[in-house]
């Protein structure tokens, strides 16, 4: 091993066990809240349909209102346009961007405000009636909760980041019991990095969000089902069902935006955007009652093939058309329980005519593969399948299905569902990501070894003549005594100075800014942009201060570039051949 190299194989973590204990803290509060958002919703569902006080589990279909009916989903929409105005703009939207938004642009701080009036806003939005998902929200609350107690105790961005996405996390797992794939949709989707300070406490708050769930909501899958493994001439079935489900993904994504950008041209305050989107429910949950609300037992029903055909098709266009116009009103509401259910009802439906397999693992194939699609997170949708169902016959096909749908929407759309609402603010979010050339490689790797430098004990006259003449090789020269660093001499100054005068004697006691052979080129550049320099020695230690080398902006930008060796040498050859003679380097 190099004998300057003394890297880690990552960052240095010493605050990472504390992060990691507060996590789970966070896990446990995340489970909590989203225990209480889904008795929110219970208790306003109740309310709204059956005007009772209470948190039994009733679905809104079976309300015996009529035609009131469409007025209670206005009536809902009413409240949280309310709420959104004079309480916080940011309980508007389905959650995951607003997580996202707040990760990348606002230093992963969220407010008290958010944490109280999300739930509340959801819990009344989806109790009277909206089509959406708890998953969402709770995401957003969590997240919330996890920010607010980050800031409580004065933790970096990076830390704040870390417990944000553990809670929003964590309440995914609380609410669908996947801790797993909450996981993978943190590495997917919210933390734009795979480092042990960030995927550490986030599988802790979600390991205890699992350890806690069956505690305070339930145990078990949510979804459980069993179906028979498929033959390889399914896989043909896969690919065109692939496809299929993400031009579903297209077509709702699509539609979403354009809807909203209708909202947008309405000649009235935003606030009363929710009410019109109620009006939308109520119309629809009038003529498909089963449209109402989150759905889970709809999408049993699907997964279970527990449905005919017909009324499939009526309830899927009833469903779709009531979750664009409510989410595209801007009221809050999350996205994945419709996407399980529009993805699970087009399975269901189309299942039986794919060859080469039994229809009843369609829907299942097809919801998992329309929520990868849509949220561009291909593995975290087949890990999510599997833990909502426990099939594992289904994991290879979900695998194919969700992996075409999911390079079907990379090919046709800039942007997903989520990063289109946060674009449209403004703010371009790039998804692709890996290790940063400039993390890999130290300083030594890339630096100078042969280094012109000044003697100390040279007279000023000398120097001027030997190494700052009409055309010098570099703006400044390291200056050492017995090998060891005194300083950086630049020309700047040099005339007001006695000839007769020693190098060395200009410097003081003080250690200049110096480069060391084991950190990243990646750490030295920001030091370089910090200082406002191009060019610094590098020395073996600070108390020796031996000189072993120089390096400059150029030199970090090699590995970035990928030119090593032989090939930085040809590029020099190309660049001095068509430029001519080479002039000074920077710095």
């Amino acid at each position: 091993m190099n004998k300057y190299d003394s890297r880690r194989d990552f960052d240095g973590q010493a605050r990472l066990l504390l992060i990691t204990s507060i996590a789970a803290v966070v896990g446990a509060f995340s489970t909590v809240t989203a225990d209480l958002l889904l008795h929110a919703i219970r208790f306003f569902t109740n309310l709204f349909f059956f005007q009772k006080f209470s948190t039994v589990l009733t679905s809104p279909a079976t309300h015996t209102l009529g035609a009131w009916v469409i007025a209670v989903p206005v009536v809902g929409g009413v409240i949280v346009g309310l709420i959104a105005r004079y309480g916080a703009e940011a309980v508007r939207g389905h959650g995951i961007p607003e997580a996202i938004e707040a990760i990348l642009f606002k230093k992963s701080t969220m407010s008290p405000k958010v944490a109280l009036l999300k739930p509340l806003a959801s819990g009344i939005a989806i109790g009277s009636g909206g089509p959406f998902g708890a998953e969402g929200p709770i995401i957003m609350t969590g997240g919330a909760v996890g920010s607010l107690i980050a800031q409580h105790f004065h933790l970096s961005a990076a830390e704040r980041k870390a417990l944000l996405v553990a809670g929003a996390t964590a309440g995914m797992t609380a609410v669908f019991g996947t801790p797993i794939a909450a996981v993978l949709l943190a590495v997917e989707l919210l933390l734009f990095e795979l480092r042990p300070r960030s995927l550490a406490p986030v599988a802790i708050a979600c390991a205890v969000a699992g350890f806690l769930r069956p505690l305070l909501i339930e145990s078990g899958p949510l979804f459980p089902l069993h179906t028979e493994a498929l033959p390889p001439s399914a896989l043909l079935s896969c690919l065109i069902a692939g496809v299929l489900c993400g031009m579903l993904a297209w077509l709702l994504s699509t539609s979403l935006y354009r809807v909203e950008d209708a909202f947008h041209k309405l000649p009235v305050h935003w606030m009363w955007w929710p009410a019109i989107g109620g009006l939308a429910v109520g119309i629809g949950g009038y003529l498909q009652p089963r449209a109402l609300g989150v759905g889970y037992d709809v999408i049993a029903d699907l997964l279970n093939n527990h449905m005919a055909a017909a009324a499939i098709v009526s309830l899927l266009v009833v469903k779709a058309v009531i979750w664009l116009l409510a989410l595209g009103s801007g009221t809050s509401g999350g996205v994945l329980a419709p996407l399980l259910m529009i993805g699970a009802g087009l399975g269901a439906v189309l299942g039986p005519w794919l060859p080469g397999g039994e229809p009843a693992v369609w829907p299942l194939v097809f919801m998992a593969a329309t929520l990868g699609g849509m949220m561009r997170a291909p593995v975290m949708a087949v890990v999510f399948a599997f833990e909502l169902t426990h099939d594992a016959n289904a994991l290879l096909p979900v695998l194919a299905t969700a992996t075409v749908a999911y390079a079907f929407t990379v090919a046709t759309m800039n942007r997903s569902i989520l990063t289109e609402k946060i674009a449209r603010r403004g703010h371009h979010i790039y998804r692709e990501y890996g290790i940063d050339p400039m993390e890999r490689h130290s300083v030594a790797e890339v630096m100078t070894s042969t280094v012109d430098s000044i003697d100390a004990e040279a007279l000023i006259n000398d120097v001027v003549h030997t190494h700052f003449h009409a055309h010098p090789r570099h703006r400044a020269y390291p200056v050492v005594r017995d090998g060891a660093l005194v300083g950086m001499l630049e020309r700047a100054g040099l005339d007001s100075k006695p000839g007769a005068l020693r190098v060395g004697e200009l410097f003081g006691v003080n250690v200049p800014i110096v480069a060391m052979a084991d950190e990243t080129c990646r750490a030295l550049a920001s030091r370089l942009a910090v200082h406002g320099v191009g060019r610094l020695p590098v020395v073996a230690d600070m108390q020796s201060r031996r000189l072993i080398g120089i390096v400059s902006t150029s030199d970090l930008m090699k590995p970035a570039l990928g030119l090593h060796g032989e090939e930085l040498e040809r590029q020099t050859v190309r660049r001095v051949r068509f430029f001519g003679k080479p002039g000074a380097d920077i710095g």
